[in-house]
């Protein structure tokens, strides 16, 4: 469930400390389920659901080996773009890096 939380809250930009005052907690009772070093007491799974709006359940799932984002900023021109890869464990990243080489590669020819 912690790693969820942290995906889930560097989604929204909040901090620790924001989240923590949401739920009434201390920033390190937050921080140590994001970390796993302690459980989240069941009376705040509503709440973390709540804050995140997602479904309870979704704070359960399983790891997504690979989520993408797509963030482009109102400029002008349209000129600048940010694609977000958050990749969960090390061999999804070497075989996209992987991938994306040789993607790169193809497109220089």
């Amino acid at each position: 469930m912690g790693t969820n939380l942290k995906r889930l809250r560097s989604k929204t930009k909040y901090s620790n400390q924001d989240i923590a005052d949401l739920l009434g907690v201390d920033r390190n009772t937050y921080a140590n389920w994001e970390n796993e070093t302690t459980d989240v007491k069941s009376q705040f799974i509503p709440q973390l659901a709540d804050i995140f709006k997602v479904k309870i359940q979704d704070l359960f799932e399983e790891d997504r080996k690979l989520e993408i984002s797509n963030n482009t900023f109102d400029n002008k021109d349209n000129s600048i773009g940010l694609i977000i890869f958050n990749i969960s464990d090390k061999a999804t990243i070497d075989s996209f890096t992987s991938k994306f080489q040789e993607l790169i590669k193809e497109l220089k020819k």
